[in-house]
């Protein structure tokens, strides 16, 4: 089954379908993830697949154009970002189907390209759910992964954040409030914006935008979050 150390193509498809499991697949469409092509494979068990595969950009085009649940998200997970093309972004975003994909490429490889700022913003804006959602799921892997980057990246974010806090759909939703926690668990000072941004939001005459800023102001302002960034500025 495999090929020295690497798995081709099909290799990797009869892997995947050897660790199907019908019930995850069940319990995954009851977690809003649709379960079209999917074979309940892991995170864990695909990571494993990917560390043994390592980078590869053809194969990930390869997986991509499966159309198969898993071997997509293993080719945000095995692709090269040097490579990947604002086409290619684009292209992989109108694609999107189900959240968990769209978070694993954008947490796995978007966020490490050299078009994440810019899709983030212009994503935002999008009318379609889940390429919406990415903009947001962009700015909370941004916030998490790119250690050395400048506040003022993180505090552009915040005006599209409010503007987009009074989208009702449920993905998109999730995805901003995501961004806004990420964003003000990031240091002290962006902490202090964040908050001041979700105290601006809970003022708007929305259901999602209260949702939001509650839920964001909750953990934001918790003496847990608050003690742990205090403690990460003191060794800086």
């Amino acid at each position: 089954m495999i090929s020295g150390n690497r798995m081709n193509y099909d290799e990797i498809l009869s892997r995947l379908r050897s660790l199907s499991n019908p019930e995850a697949v069940a319990g995954m469409a009851r977690f809003g993830i649709n379960p079209k092509n999917t074979y309940g494979v892991s995170i864990p068990n695909l990571r494993k697949i990917a560390a043994q595969i390592g980078r590869d950009h053809l194969l990930a085009q390869q997986l991509w154009a499966s159309g198969i649940h898993e071997a997509r998200i293993l080719a945000g997970m095995i692709d090269d970002p040097e490579k990947v093309t604002e086409y290619q972004m684009e292209k992989w975003a109108e694609s999107f189907d189900s959240w968990d994909v769209c978070d694993q490429c954008c947490s796995n490889l978007f966020d490490k390209t050299q078009f994440a700022y810019e899709k983030a913003a212009e994503w935002s804006s999008c009318k379609e759910e889940f390429v919406k959602r990415a903009g947001f799921a962009l700015m909370a892997a941004l916030s998490v992964h790119d250690k050395k980057a400048h506040d003022d990246k993180f505090l552009r974010f915040l005006p599209l954040i409010k503007r987009e806090s009074s989208d009702e759909r449920n993905y998109v939703m999730k995805a901003v409030n995501w961004a806004l926690r990420q964003i003000g668990k990031r240091n002290l000072h962006l902490n202090r914006s964040a908050i001041a941004a979700a105290r601006d939001i809970r003022k708007l005459d929305s259901t999602s935008a209260r949702w939001i800023a509650t839920d964001a102001l909750r953990e934001l302002t918790s003496e847990n979050v608050q003690k742990k960034l205090k403690s990460r500025s003191r060794r800086r």
